[in-house]
């Protein structure tokens, strides 16, 4: 596996992983202290985030003649 193809995938595992910490800090945990929407918060910026570098990342990588 290429290390073009590395990251690809663990961007997209990231993104996963970011989308399960918003869903469990904002909606699934049953405790509501301010650590826990915290992370919510985190997973949730990140679950937007990360897709927008996955594609700048993308779009980079084409250009590149390994």
């Amino acid at each position: 596996m290429s290390l073009r193809a590395f990251h690809i995938v663990f961007v997209t595992v990231c993104t996963l992983l970011f989308g399960f910490l918003a869903v469990w800090g904002l909606w699934a945990s049953a405790d509501r202290s301010p650590l826990t929407v915290g992370f919510g918060v985190v997973g949730l910026v990140g679950l937007i985030g990360m897709p927008i570098y996955g594609v700048c990342f993308y779009r980079k990588a084409k250009k590149l003649v390994l």
